[in-house]
């Protein structure tokens, strides 16, 4: 019998750069919660004001808004202030994990390992930046996500013109080393770690249309690695998510090098949750259907860090 949550707000859309992919998300979602019987309602806090939640009788909500302003700590705040219990990491967790640069910070303090970076802006000095870093590397603003505003850089002269591209959706970015070898994702709910997943996309160029509208893309779940690594990393995440102070759910991005060392991209606090979406492929192999995950993930809904 499914348990009674009182009214739930699914938060949803937003005025990101990733609203398209939080409405599916989001969809996703209130259908499932639906199914189960839970008086679950759409919330778009581009229309309509967050004090609504309060006045409309909400009890508990689920974020599913992905991006600024619903995934960096923003709403988790305002929603602590309103004493509603809410999905997903708290307030400085969903902060820092947002941003990429602040994320390094702590896991590199920690000894995790991670790709090397610089910062750049507009006084950089490419060629050095080239020459620390090697070609090809990676340029992406340190707070968006889904790939938004991220660009892999082959040739040293086109450096600065992805930096411009990058800095008109965030002044803060940063260039990433390019690690050679398998991309790997793994997800968890609380305090379970979900099956990794390869992703094997069209040139190795996992953007923004190949997360979520290509078919091109392929995803090994199973991941194909040993039962020692594949736990091995998944103990990584987990203590990487910890450190952050995540709670609830997310899903750290992997590289795993030629020589079989994981390599920490960034930890995502509220994953998508479409039909390309990864938490729910993992969570399926685990033998979690969707809508034992939205509940699960929903019955852990509180308030503070």
């Amino acid at each position: 019998m499914t348990r009674d949550f009182g009214r739930v707000a699914v938060l949803m859309g937003g005025t990101s750069a990733e609203r398209e992919i939080s409405l599916l998300s989001g969809g996703a979602v209130l259908e499932a919660l639906r199914r189960c019987g839970v008086d679950a309602h759409g919330f778009d806090p581009r229309d309509r004001s967050l004090c609504e939640l309060r006045e409309d009788g909400f009890e508990r909500v689920f974020v599913i808004l992905h991006g600024r302003g619903g995934e960096d700590g923003t709403v988790q705040g305002a929603l602590e202030a309103f004493g509603l219990p809410y999905t997903g990491s708290g307030v400085m967790a969903s902060a820092v994990a947002m941003d990429k640069w602040r994320t390094k910070l702590l896991w590199q303090a920690a000894g995790l390992p991670t790709p090397r970076y610089r910062l750049l802006d507009a006084h950089s000095d490419w060629k050095a930046i080239v020459a620390e870093l090697g070609l090809p590397l990676f340029v992406k603003p340190a707070r968006e996500g889904s790939s938004v505003g991220a660009g892999k850089v082959l040739a040293a002269g086109d450096l600065s013109a992805a930096w411009r591209a990058a800095a008109r959706h965030d002044p803060l970015v940063l260039a990433e080393e390019f690690v050679a070898g398998a991309e790997l994702t793994c997800g968890f709910v609380g305090e379970r770690a979900l099956p990794l997943i390869r992703i094997e996309a069209p040139g190795g160029n996992y953007d923004y249309a190949h997360k979520y509208f290509s078919d091109e893309t392929r995803y090994r779940c199973p991941s194909g690695l040993d039962a020692r690594r594949e736990h091995a990393i998944q103990d990584l995440v987990m203590q990487a998510a910890r450190l952050l102070g995540c709670r609830g759910w997310g899903r750290a991005d992997l590289m795993l090098t030629a020589a079989g060392e994981p390599m920490l991209l960034e930890m995502n606090t509220t994953p998508g949750m479409t039909g390309h979406s990864l938490v729910p492929m993992a969570a399926r192999v685990a033998g979690i259907g969707f809508d034992e995950l939205v509940l699960s993930i929903l019955e852990q809904a509180r308030l503070g860090d």
